[in-house]
């Protein structure tokens, strides 16, 4: 099992940019499709990207397509989320999570591994 952790989150003015990191200190984690997750106050968790194991694959959801980016840098064990045209309704808790699924179902249940979480908070 590894251990993700993220980082990047912060406070942005509605239209900047944002990006969140996830690593993980086993060299597993390059075994591992990635995701990333995100769940505002009072909402369920919902699915924002994913990325294979080896980054040839990637999904979005149509929420955040055309605006995120997801990538990997397996070398350094790390996973990225890169967040442009930020609104208000990306504010939310978000977290990254391993699954050893390839290529990952876009679920959280196909993930076993969770980080614990980084705020964005999208001022308008």
């Amino acid at each position: 099992q590894v251990h993700p952790v993220e980082s990047g989150g912060g406070l942005v003015q509605a239209g900047g940019s944002l990006t969140l990191s996830c690593a993980a200190s086993e060299r597993t984690f390059s075994t591992y499709s990635v995701g990333w997750f995100r769940q505002a106050p009072g909402e369920e968790r919902e699915f924002v990207a994913a990325i294979s194991r080896r980054g040839g694959r990637t999904y979005s959801a149509d929420s955040v397509k055309g605006r995120f980016t997801i990538s990997r840098d397996n070398a350094n064990n790390t996973v990225y989320l890169q967040m442009s045209s930020l609104k208000p309704e990306d504010t939310a808790v978000y977290y990254c999570a391993a699954g050893r699924k390839n290529p990952p179902a876009l679920v959280a249940e196909s993930f076993d591994s969770w980080g614990p979480g980084t705020q964005v908070t999208v001022s308008s």
